[in-house]
């Protein structure tokens, strides 16, 4: 088989041949080649030593030197390029204590950790390099680990989850032996990083159907291990129109985003997490969720801490997860809407919406209409420019200070917040001598102390 490839890494190719060495495109990309689906980065092997990659290229990174990796920058895009090599034992669960570099593809080839990451192609023929018949098994769709699996889960027990990550994000099986050593080794996730764990869940969040992965996660007891606040959901019924358990219901939900979006497809899957905790059974013997928003944002939170998720992520997601149980009907009164916008917040209103529209799908299993929340989106477009937050208010802290006469502190934070309800309420009480007028009188009856004089405008 004769791949072709783009002309930068001929050139790069050229500039190493012409010195005497050979360079490979590996990995990845040439995975995706053999699957007709567009490259993501090219990764590059070569028999060459970093330092002599080095002095053959202008601009050139030293990122990983140590295990044989540097990046070369050419025509404003990046290019790792590792030498051939065999590598030691993995004494840290994450890389090997150390290399040797060797003459040999095949051997390098044969350190890496599943057939279909582990061809190569000639950079100067374009024919395919492939020991493990990688190309095979992307033929029959199938993850397949090199080797011993056993060996390559203990050398490094992230592979367990990239295992998952391929096979779900390609839809493809996993070969029952490799599926059986990610059994036998799942305990070794527990002495990998929570950092490294988390990314491997943004790749999961990140691909066309999460749930692929998050079942076989299930199936190998992953899930268990790193994320035992979704596995607890499993079983848990639900009552109604829910055709699913919690734990099925939440993997729909977050296939059901349809934007590649890890905050908002995180919010999915977490937002009816605290299910489990808050369930009581009704006189009826019916299931009852009280409060399990409050509960599933609490969880979402400790949850994302652990996997040292972005602080401004785990907002983002607490936050939608929060609110996510709205209920909008056509006799909502206009100031009920503008509730709903100062509650949701104005940069949330297409995160809440679209949790909705997926929240539905992991319901019913059915893609819900997003026309059906067009008349809420109407109304919401409509009452966007009225007064939502105190900064729309015709009046300020100094103005009530100087003109009413109220110190600022507590109480003027009382006098503002009762200021913005009433707007709320009715928009067109924002007018500034209005609004002096409504908050004199809301400080001199609800909250100046008795001994006081009452509060008047210094100015008249």
């Amino acid at each position: 088989m004769k791949i072709k490839l783009p002309s930068p890494l001929k050139e790069i190719h050229n500039t190493l041949h012409s010195a005497g060495y050979a360079c490979y495109a590996v990995g990845g990309a040439v995975r995706n080649m053999i699957l007709r689906m567009e490259p993501k980065d090219w990764d590059l092997a070569t028999d060459a030593e970093p330092e002599t990659v080095m002095r053959l290229f202008r601009r050139v990174i030293p990122t990983g030197i140590k295990h044989g990796t540097v990046t070369i920058l050419y025509r404003g895009a990046s290019y790792e390029i590792t030498t051939f090599r065999i590598e030691g034992r993995y004494s840290d669960s994450r890389r090997p204590d150390g290399v040797e570099y060797t003459p040999s593809l095949d051997e390098d080839l044969k350190r890496r950790d599943f057939s279909i990451n582990a061809m190569a192609v000639d950079i100067g023929t374009g024919h395919l390099v492939d020991p493990h018949d990688g190309r095979g098994d992307c033929r029959r769709r199938i993850v397949r680990a090199i080797g011993i699996p056993e060996e390559r889960f203990n050398e490094d027990g992230l592979r367990i989850l990239r295992a998952v990550r391929f096979a779900g994000r390609l839809d493809f099986t996993i070969h029952p032996d490799t599926l059986k050593a990610m059994k036998i080794c799942v305990l070794n996730l527990d002495r990998i990083s929570r950092e490294r764990v988390r990314s491997e869940i943004e790749e999961i969040l990140l691909s066309d159907t999460p749930s692929r992965s998050f079942l076989i996660m299930e199936e190998t007891g992953i899930l268990e291990r790193i994320l035992p606040e979704l596995s607890s959901a499993r079983g848990v019924t639900q009552k109604g129109y829910h055709r699913y358990d919690v734990f099925l219901h939440s993997l729909l939900s977050c296939d059901g985003i349809p934007l590649q979006d890890v905050g908002l497809r995180l919010a999915a899957l977490l937002h009816d997490i605290g299910k489990p905790a808050a369930l009581t059974m009704g006189e009826d013997g019916q299931p009852r969720f009280h409060g399990h928003e409050a509960e599933s944002a609490r969880i979402a939170g400790a949850l994302m801490r652990r996997l040292k998720f972005p602080a401004a992520v785990e907002k983002r997601v607490v936050h939608l997860v929060r609110e996510h149980m709205f209920n909008y009907e056509p006799g909502w009164t206009d100031a009920a809407v503008r509730r709903f916008i100062i509650r949701v917040g104005r940069e949330n209103i297409e995160d809440i919406l679209s949790l909705r529209l997926a929240d539905q799908y992991g319901t019913t299993g059915k893609k819900a209409d997003p026309r059906s929340l067009d008349e809420f989106r109407d109304r919401i477009s409509r009452v966007l420019d009225e007064a939502l937050s105190l900064k729309d208010l015709r009046i300020n802290g100094k103005d009530l200070a100087r003109h009413a006469g109220i110190p600022a502190g507590p109480s003027m934070g009382r006098v503002l917040d009762f200021l913005l309800e009433s707007v709320v309420e009715d928009p067109s009480l924002n007018e500034r001598e209005v609004l002096l007028e409504i908050a004199g009188r809301f400080y001199n009856s609800r909250i100046r102390e008795p001994n006081l004089p009452p509060s008047k405008d210094p100015d008249r």
